[in-house]
């Protein structure tokens, strides 16, 4: 019988060659996904040539929007709203940035779980990246009086099933947001945490200290995804401390996740593999050497975070 977790992932599967891919259910009642991926064979499918295979961008088309503050629709933070193009309506996910890391270096990223038929809002929490969570809440009650007015003709955004979503400090802040420490005017559906953090450590955890260090604890019924990665709790040099640090990284975010919940970890890539290769600016230069990184390039990492998303979201 196949498990929960597989059921969500393997209708996606039907083109992956030299793949293993296994999913299992754990004691504590949650789902946790292991899959070795050879993404340089994913793509193609048999004699048609076609590509349905979710580590692939699709080719629906899509715009990056950058709507400012000073725009009429008035928006609490700067954002970065990557949406088709073609009319329809279509669900959104609210995807919050990592420490000192700008919403456009996840351009690539968003852009491949948009061309699945999804609107991406990214908002702009710096330079105060602690308020990533005020501002995450202040952003999710504009949603329904704004983000219809900045999107392209005919394409309106489907509200009722919001999926919150966030990289390193901004995973942190959807988990809280989800959790109920902003209020929001929009019910949240489902959570995606890439590679959270709640602090340098247990001591040390960001406010709100969300963290409880018990199995099952968070007061959450919908639907969570974690991705972790591999290198994110090892130390890039003997000076800089681990971007994701044991203790309070992806493996206890899930640990303290209920059901239904699943886990799927990047075994050899680091915390910053799958944002864009080369973003601009001195944060884009220093991006690459503050943590620990995976051998070879980011575009790996990107194809198989962003087919976990969307996956999930297909579920």
């Amino acid at each position: 019988m196949i498990p929960l977790a597989a059921s969500f992932i393997l209708p996606f599967f039907p083109i992956i060659y030299k793949t293993r891919a296994y999913l299992r259910q754990t004691q504590r009642g949650c789902n946790k996904g292991i899959i070795k991926i050879d993404l340089k064979t994913t793509g193609s499918s048999g004699s048609s040539g076609s590509s349905t295979s979710v580590f692939e961008t699709r080719s629906l088309s899509v715009s990056s929007i950058h709507v400012d503050t000073s725009n009429i629709a008035s928006p609490p933070k700067p954002l970065l709203i990557i949406s088709p193009t073609d009319e329809g309506t279509y669900p959104v996910l609210l995807f919050l940035h990592g420490f000192e890391l700008p919403n456009i270096f996840y351009t690539q990223i968003l852009r491949h779980i948009s061309s699945y038929g999804f609107i991406v809002v990214a908002p702009q929490a710096l330079p105060l990246p602690l308020l990533v969570r005020s501002a995450a809440a202040a952003v999710t009650n504009w949603l329904s009086s704004g983000l219809e007015s900045v999107l392209p003709e005919k394409v309106k955004p489907g509200l009722k099933k919001l999926v919150v979503s966030g990289h390193s400090r901004g995973g942190k802040a959807a988990f809280a947001l989800a959790l109920g420490y902003a209020e929001t005017s929009l019910k949240i559906s489902a959570l995606v945490g890439l590679d959270p953090v709640g602090g340098k450590g247990k001591c040390c955890q960001t406010d709100p200290k969300i963290l409880t260090f018990l199995p099952r604890s968070f007061n959450l019924t919908i639907p969570v995804r974690v991705i972790g990665t591999g290198l994110g709790g090892e130390q890039r040099n003997c000076i800089k401390c681990p971007c994701a640090p044991d203790g309070v990284n992806h493996v206890e975010f899930y640990s303290e996740s209920k059901r239904p919940c699943y886990q799927f970890v990047t075994s050899d890539y680091g915390h910053r593999d799958m944002l864009d290769d080369n973003p601009p600016g001195f944060r884009g230069v220093i991006s690459g050497y503050t943590c620990k990184n995976g051998n070879g390039p980011r575009d790996p990492t990107r194809k198989y975070v962003g087919g976990i998303f969307v996956a999930f979201l297909k579920a």
